[in-house]
């Protein structure tokens, strides 16, 4: 029998009813996720943030979504609210991506949780000061747990995109993008991105 790695007990562990009632009980000017069985509570992201966030999620929605100049085929959502793991972990990842064919049903019915169990296929972290170190370091393990093939990591600060690939249960980094470059990114390479758009005002 193999041996029992830490991470099997702590996926059978479940969050703590005081944590999940602190989760509940979030006050809607905060985001709240719990990572690990520890809650974190993070401000509405700054003008900096928002507005990376906004301009990346228009240039993929109408070729990705839509098809729209693009090869369509994806489900890309803003701030999902993610469960993912026995516990489960809950991530409120700032964009998120599934391929059309593995969430067809991606709104459902009237009786549709508001919440995601299925991991994105990619995922994007607008990082800040307040939420850096848990993008780059405690929700990207989890990301690597679930098996989600991609993410990136912009900084709209230094104007920066970072592309991850999961390899095995590691995080490759592929490339590393700044500025107004023109790029092609896994997994939305077929089109190229103009970086100068995600920054503008």
């Amino acid at each position: 029998m193999a041996p029992r790695r830490p991470e099997d007990s702590e996926s059978a562990e479940r969050n703590s009813p005081s944590v999940e009632a602190a989760f509940q009980a979030a006050p809607p000017e905060m985001v709240a996720e719990i990572l690990n069985g520890e809650l974190h509570l993070s401000p509405r992201p700054a003008r900096p943030h928002a507005n990376a966030s906004t301009g990346l999620g228009a240039l993929l929605t109408m070729p990705f979504k839509f098809g729209r100049g693009g090869p369509g085929g994806w489900v890309i959502l803003d701030e999902p609210e993610l469960h993912l793991g026995r516990r489960p972990d809950k991530l409120v990842p700032d964009i998120a991506g599934w391929r059309r064919e593995r969430l067809p049903q991606a709104i459902g019915g009237d009786d549709a949780p508001a919440h995601y169990d299925l991991a994105p296929d990619w995922v994007c972290e607008v990082l800040s000061e307040r939420t850096r170190r848990i993008d780059k370091v405690q929700k990207m393990r989890i990301y690597a747990r679930e098996g989600v093939r991609n993410v990136w990591h912009v900084d709209p600060v230094a104007r920066t995109l970072d592309i991850f690939r999961i390899e095995g249960s590691h995080w490759l980094l592929v490339d590393s993008f700044a500025g107004d470059e023109r790029v092609r990114a896994e997994p939305f390479d077929a089109i190229e991105l103009e970086l100068a758009l995600v920054w503008s005002e």
